[in-house]
């Protein structure tokens, strides 16, 4: 059975028929998806469609698209929806320098602050990094005892093995089975087998030979067998051990 640990079903892609196509997760060999808010109102969504299904859990947190846009009790907004026993981490928190949707300062800001929040309620973070590498590591280190994943990881070993010391765990996506993924490659091959987590970031990221479609949970497979063939395994073990991970990741 197979662990999609992010995918996204709040999403307004998925608006028309998120029902039908979770109803299709167990005869699939999907047993647990995980649905990460970006913002407290799509958390509230994803609890919505977490009680609907039992295996599907949910993340609260502000991604650092919405930063900018918090209100002045965000924080106990994401500390309220933490209380629900299908919530199972902060997130999706974090940096992105490359779209810059929201002003740095404030993205590091928001990140901090939900760290820390994350820290006192005794959960595990959903972390997004995209071209901010230094000052991800800066504030990660700034917040020592943090526990969690960089999801959809697709740097370089060096970076990865900073982040592994940390205590991470990584999680990746059908970037995996893009032709200019030589980086990750790398990181899937030389990384220990415990730390791994697959995922879609459904309805992005769909793998080859999908790409360019929506995504969904549906195609979480290939992630395994992209992976199983990096290293030399038989899929259903690269399976058995990123559900094993992801389960540990978030007290499931």
């Amino acid at each position: 059975m197979l662990f999609d640990t992010h995918a996204h079903y709040d999403d307004e892609k998925f608006d028309a028929d998120w029902r039908e196509v979770l109803s299709k997760m167990r005869d699939a060999g999907v047993s647990l998806i995980v649905d990460p808010a970006s913002d407290v109102a799509s958390a509230r969504k994803a609890l919505r469609i977490s009680n609907e299904f039992e295996f599907v859990y949910f993340a609260a947190g502000v991604h650092p698209h919405e930063a900018a846009g918090v209100s002045e009790g965000y924080l106990e907004d994401i500390r309220e929806l933490s209380h629900d026993p299908k919530c199972v981490a902060v997130g999706e928190i974090g940096l992105d320098y490359h779209y810059d949707f929201s002003p740095r300062e404030v993205q590091r800001r928001v990140f901090g602050e939900q760290l820390e929040l994350a820290k006192e309620l005794c959960l595990p973070v959903i972390i997004h990094e995209r071209e901010a590498v230094q000052d991800n590591l800066d504030i990660l280190r700034a917040h020592p005892g943090v526990r969690g994943v960089v999801h959809c990881f697709s740097g370089s070993w060096e970076t990865a093995k900073i982040l592994l010391d940390m205590g991470l765990y990584l999680g990746f996506t059908g970037v995996v089975t893009f032709k200019n993924a030589r980086r990750v490659l790398e990181v899937v091959q030389k990384m220990p087998p415990d730390r791994m987590v697959i995922e879609t970031d459904s309805p992005y990221m769909a793998p080859v030979p999908h790409r360019g479609e929506r995504n969904s949970s549906l195609f979480v497979h290939l992630v395994a067998e992209k992976i199983a063939e990096i290293r030399g395994m038989d899929p259903e073990d690269v399976a058995r051990i990123t559900l094993e991970n992801g389960k540990r990741l978030y007290g499931i």
